[in-house]
């Protein structure tokens, strides 16, 4: 199983980059893991926030390796228990589809290249994270699902 996180912007704090290093030393073992960075466009000197989701929507794309599976974040995605995604992922495996591609859009959205590119959508809920927050949070949801597949202890 390989994960890819495409992610808008560059984390910033350490705090981010350690809880992210963290999760992706954690996941090691169980998939190859990495992180993507596509930059973000400031709508300002983009010509407005529409101007700045088309920018970073095609980066995004470009970043998508060919034959993955994507799952975009979303707020109006499907929203699933750290057990469902588990069991998501081991039959996306089990189906032949091992690359896994996580996109996580701009502070603005993503475009509807994007959405158009996602073979589905995945939801923490109704709340509003920062992206920053929302890649830890990924990143450790991966991991859970993992443990929970191998069916080792963690995930209560």
């Amino acid at each position: 199983m390989r994960f890819t996180v495409v992610a808008v912007g560059k984390l910033k704090e350490r705090f981010w980059t350690e809880a992210c290093g963290e999760y992706l030393k954690r996941l090691q073992p169980y998939a190859k893991t990495s992180i993507v960075e596509v930059p973000d466009v400031d709508p300002a000197k983009a010509g407005g926030d529409a101007a700045a989701v088309e920018r970073e929507g095609a980066a995004i794309c470009k970043a998508i390796p060919d034959r993955s599976h994507v799952v975009l974040l979303a707020i109006d995605g499907k929203e699933r228990s750290s057990e469902s995604l588990s069991k998501r992922i081991d039959n996306l495996g089990l189906s032949g589809k091992s690359d896994l591609v996580f996109v996580i859009g701009g502070s603005c959205g993503t475009s509807q290249e994007v959405h158009a590119r996602a073979d589905e959508t995945l939801s923490f809920g109704p709340i509003t994270l920062p992206h920053n927050l929302a890649r830890v949070v990924l990143l450790e949801q991966l991991y859970r699902a993992c443990k929970i597949s191998r069916g080792e202890p963690y995930h209560k």
